[in-house]
């Protein structure tokens, strides 16, 4: 711990949060902005590159600065093109040690399943330094599915010392696994706290398709898929099958930000350009992202953070993978796995869209994920664990099975 300025010797806490993809710094910003209206607290934001443009947009989201009033900042700016998974290895292991050995954290917060989370958690390992870890306890059952965040996410749970499980269910997973009862808090999930916050800046969609759709009379169909596992013919079933959706629902549009992958660029491109009803865009940035989960009939994804997300706002979810990590979801009855199977995937589709029977089944408004509260939570664990202070909040228990679905508005702001 540090001493905070001549006259005054509380001692403060000194966390240094790493982040190193858009999915991390939105998931993570609600537990920074709660550190940093702490008095005891130093908090710093360093950046391995693992994203940049993405990185740098929800940044401005969510307004927040590297060293926040301190002197220094970090970004490792791993990015380079063709890099693998040993390329980023060999730069996070060596990158993160310099700024350990710089910063000498109290704790080093971590958020998720990805590369910078692990190797970053294991050179905190090494160092000798506390480790958290947001988002802890997620599991598929699967170690090559999602490939390779399953293996990521064990892994760094094994290096860790403060373990914030999202759900009742990840607290379980770890429980189950041997983990102390006493490392492990069930906090909600903090993307519900972001996506809360984002929705409420109302701000006008950027993407003009997406601007254009929102205020017509088609129903929005939002689809992302990018998953490793789907490379290759599985990813081509999911386009034949989007476009055959495109040709069978005249009264839809599909929006399709690409992902810059050119394992995904070149089958879309092949498969789903040149349609009138569906429009290949580039990445959104957030705000536009929960604009378009807020204004969609229906979501298609591979992604494990639109699980999450699209819940907030009553919208359907067919999960693109024949796994997932976020089982809440489905037992919610907010999302359905349909893997790659491109029968499936339209016949599930088609009936969501001409069906309001069917679409109503699945459109609660009842996040199973949390109660927006995820980042103060965090936070105040960290500081009673750490400094011996009392606790302001109780763990999460989990959404009130009694609760009543809430309609959505989903008017464009």
């Amino acid at each position: 711990m540090t001493v905070t300025p001549e006259g005054d010797r509380r001692l403060r806490l000194r966390v240094l949060a790493l982040v190193g993809t858009r999915p991390e710094v939105i998931k993570m910003a609600p537990v920074l902005r709660a550190l940093r209206e702490r008095p005891d607290v130093d908090a710093v934001l360093a950046l391995s590159g693992q994203h940049t443009d993405l990185v740098e947009q929800a940044l401005d989201v969510f307004s927040l600065e590297l060293a926040h009033d301190l002197e220094t900042e970090y970004d490792l700016a791993l990015m380079r093109p063709g890099q693998d998974l040993y390329d980023l290895a060999h730069g996070l292991l060596d990158g993160v040690r310099k700024v350990l050995e710089v910063e000498r954290p109290d704790i080093l917060l971590v958020q998720g399943d990805t590369a910078t989370v692990f190797f970053g958690s294991l050179v905190a390992f090494f160092e000798g330094r506390r480790v958290g870890h947001v988002e802890a306890g997620l599991r598929s059952g699967d170690k090559w599915a999602p490939f390779p965040e399953e293996i990521f996410r064990r892994l760094t749970d094994v290096v860790t010392d403060h373990l914030f499980a999202p759900t009742p269910a990840a607290a379980r997973n770890l429980r189950r696994e041997g983990y102390p009862a006493g490392t492990i808090h069930v906090t909600g999930n903090t993307v519900v706290d972001a996506v809360r916050a984002a929705a409420e800046q109302g701000r006008e969609p950027r993407c003009p398709e997406l601007r254009r759709i929102l205020v017509s009379d088609r129903a929005l169909v939002l689809l992302t898929a990018h998953r490793r596992e789907s490379f290759g013919e599985p990813i081509r079933r999911i386009f034949r099958a989007v476009r055959r959706l495109a040709d069978a629902a005249e009264g839809a549009e599909i929006l399709y930000p690409v992902h810059p992958n050119p394992r995904v660029q070149e089958p879309a491109r092949e498969l789903l350009s040149a349609h009138p009803r569906i429009h290949l865009v580039e990445p959104l940035d957030y705000l536009d992202l929960v604009a378009a989960l807020r204004g969609a009939r229906l979501v298609l994804t591979d992604s494990g953070g639109i699980q999450e997300e699209a819940p907030a706002f009553g919208t359907p979810v067919l999960v693109l993978r024949d796994v997932t990590e976020r089982p809440e979801a489905i037992a919610a009855g907010v999302a359905r796995l349909v893997g790659t199977d491109g029968e499936r995937i339209f016949t599930e589709a088609l009936k969501l869209l001409e069906s309001d029977e069917a679409h109503a089944d699945m459109a609660r408004a009842s996040n199973p994920f949390g109660d927006g509260r995820a980042g103060e939570r965090i936070a105040d664990i960290l500081v009673s664990s750490l400094t011996g202070a009392d606790r302001d909040t109780r763990d999460w228990d989990g959404p009130d099975p009694r609760a009543r679905p809430r309609p959505v508005d989903r008017t464009p702001s």
